[in-house]
């Protein structure tokens, strides 16, 4: 299994502007490592976390999907983040992740209904995993993380990925339960969060962390705008597992209403 190197982009974002943050991103991608094998986006990337549902919703393909594609086949790496994508009548916060061939995609299961996310968007049925050099990767959204039964690892990833908008008041929530979602599925965690401030007046202090399988921070830029990259050593993490199987001792557990899907 070889490593990867992961780039988290940690910034402020233009509210309800796409066009704006596409241009802001394609300037931090250009600058991102060359080597980096996955690049890492905030949620709802091209307009902050806005109910505006309808108004910001791109349609399958649209023109940020496009971007994306683009952006991966210069760089030749994958990345990842959401955006609101309109399929039919309903409008879904969806994660797409692109590579230089394909674009994978993830609907957000767990909504955010304090802000009214639930009225606004649909929520997904499928739990989604994409491989990617070697890696298979856990796609999830922000609220996703408050609910572990979800990202149990059932021996089907190495990598879970939550992209975000989570507000500096519960940063403390935010940071353990990154690190606890690593710990107990014994597998690589990249989280990224915005900073700065949005339209609603809600604030963000970034945290963005990249935790390997035992919870040891491997990037921490706290609340500095910008990116880090690091590196998680694939040799270590099958080492780790084998060394200490308690996944041997999992209870076994369904889930109901949701479907897997693998991708790539």
């Amino acid at each position: 299994m070889q490593n990867l190197k992961v780039t988290l982009v940690q910034c402020e974002l233009a509210w309800e502007a796409p066009a704006d943050n596409r241009r802001q991103f394609s300037e931090i991608i250009a600058g991102c490592p060359a080597d980096s094998d996955l690049v890492v986006l905030p949620e709802m990337f091209t307009t902050g976390f806005s109910m505006n549902a309808l108004a910001n919703a791109e349609p399958p393909g649209g023109e940020t999907e496009q971007w994306l594609l683009e952006m991966s086949r210069e760089r030749d790496c994958a990345i990842t983040g959401s955006i609101a994508v309109q399929v039919g009548d309903a409008v879904y916060n969806r994660m797409l992740f692109t590579t230089p061939d394909a674009c994978h995609f993830y609907d957000k299961r767990h909504l955010f209904r304090m802000a009214g996310e639930h009225k606004r968007y649909a929520a997904g049925d499928e739990r989604v995993v994409v491989n990617w050099r070697g890696w298979r990767i856990l796609l999830q959204v922000c609220y996703d993380l408050r609910f572990p039964v979800f990202s149990r690892n059932t021996g089907d990833y190495d990598l879970a990925v939550y992209v975000a908008n989570w507000p500096a008041s519960r940063r403390l929530h935010w940071r353990s339960l990154l690190q606890a979602r690593a710990i107990e599925n014994q597998a690589c965690v990249a989280g990224v969060n915005r900073v700065g401030s949005d339209a609603k007046g809600w604030e963000y202090s970034g945290d963005s962390l990249l935790v390997d399988a035992q919870g040891i921070l491997l990037a921490d830029p706290q609340n500095e705008n910008g990116t880090v990259s690091a590196v998680l050593d694939g040799a270590a993490l099958l080492q780790y597992r084998e060394s200490f199987p308690c996944q041997l001792d999992a209870d076994g557990f369904e889930l109901a209403g949701v479907t897997g899907r693998t991708s790539g």
